[in-house]
């Protein structure tokens, strides 16, 4: 072994040499270097004129059934509609869970609404029963009126019978 190096001085020349070196081992990185990898690779070589085909890409062409789709579409139907109903309900319960005239007016709503609508169908069913007639008469008219008036009263109830004649 050669230990010159550690009993004798070095010279100029080799103290220059042994600090670069020291100095260049200080500050080089210390993870390794990137090796650069291939992204694609196409092979170029024939193909065989017998023997296993390569691989062909096959479009998929699935059909999907009728009641398949049907039974989908009407699926997402029912489940917006359950949807409006429950925004529906809880928007009615809302009003209803405060006692203000607006929920009050919000609760009696809707059967004003059917009361209208039922006030105009028979308005419209008695203009359409009653027909224009005229007569005339041509001689003296007797009008005869009776009257009778049965009434039965049984305690809180009481019914009262017109017959005009």
């Amino acid at each position: 072994m050669d230990f010159d190096h550690i009993t004798r001085p070095l010279t100029d020349d080799e103290a220059k040499a042994e600090a670069e070196r020291i100095i260049a081992r200080a500050y080089q990185p210390e993870t390794p270097a990137v090796r650069h990898m291939p992204t694609s690779f196409r092979d170029d070589t024939p193909l065989p004129a017998y023997g296993d085909a390569p691989p062909v890409h096959q479009d998929d062409k699935r059909i999907v059934p009728a009641w398949a789709a049907g039974i989908a579409v009407a699926s997402i139907g029912v489940g917006a509609g359950i949807t409006g109903v429950g925004c529906g309900a809880w928007l009615v319960l809302q009003g209803l869970a405060s006692v203000t005239l607006y929920g009050v007016l919000m609760v009696t709503l809707p059967f004003a609404g059917a009361a209208m609508v039922a006030t105009a169908i028979g308005g419209v069913i008695s203009k359409a029963r009653n027909t224009v007639s005229r007569t005339v008469y041509e001689g003296p008219v007797v009008q005869n009126t009776q009257i009778n008036n049965t009434s039965h009263q049984r305690g809180m109830f009481a019914r009262t019978r017109n017959d005009v004649h």
